[in-house]
């Protein structure tokens, strides 16, 4: 079986060392650069816990005929657009029992209308590592507040909508709240 567990590890922008930390039992950058290599065999449970760590379904982690992949043509900086210096895919996000979307209907801040969000379902747990970033978050009766999470005091965590002038929302003890990861914007 051919893996592409570099391939994804790459487009995801993650080293050895950060997947092996986030294993589940955390495991060493050099074991994890053996199962890519093909010099350790590649189980069932490791394709797994590897898959769990990158946040990627374990069928993206092997090659098959209907892999979902793009080649990266050309890398973009402040002084234009270059060619690659060696070979690169893009992985395109997966869904899972994780994810939830959001659709933009009316331009606010940054997101335009038409936009879609892609965004990973957190627990109570998880909402340190969500600070700074653009969340969604449940209320009672079916609504929603979306926005910058901005701190967290106890059980109460204060979001900034976006666009100018927004006031700040405070909420009580979310059950989840949702991490956008991927903006997928048509041009």
């Amino acid at each position: 079986m051919i893996n592409r567990i570099r391939d994804v590890r790459r487009a995801r922008r993650m080293t050895l060392d950060d997947v092996a930390r986030r294993c589940d039992p955390p495991t060493t950058a050099q074991t994890i650069g053996r199962l890519e290599t093909g010099t350790r065999t590649l189980s069932l449970d490791w394709l797994n816990r590897i898959a769990a760590a990158l946040e990627v379904d374990s069928s993206a982690l092997v090659s098959t005929e209907t892999t979902a992949e793009l080649a990266v043509v050309a890398l973009l900086g402040a002084d234009g657009a270059h060619a690659l210096s060696r070979p690169e895919t893009a992985v395109p996000p997966i869904p899972n029992d994780q994810m939830v979307a959001m659709r933009v209907t009316g331009s606010l801040g940054e997101y335009r209308s038409g936009d879609t969000l892609w965004l990973r379902r957190i627990g109570a747990d998880g909402i340190g590592s969500a600070l700074n970033r653009d969340v969604l978050v449940p209320r009672p009766a079916g609504r929603f507040v979306f926005g910058r999470l901005i701190a967290r005091d106890g059980e109460r965590i204060q979001i900034l909508p976006p666009g100018a002038g927004s006031r700040q929302q405070v909420v009580s003890n979310p059950p989840w709240l949702a991490v956008a990861e991927t903006l997928i914007r048509a041009l």
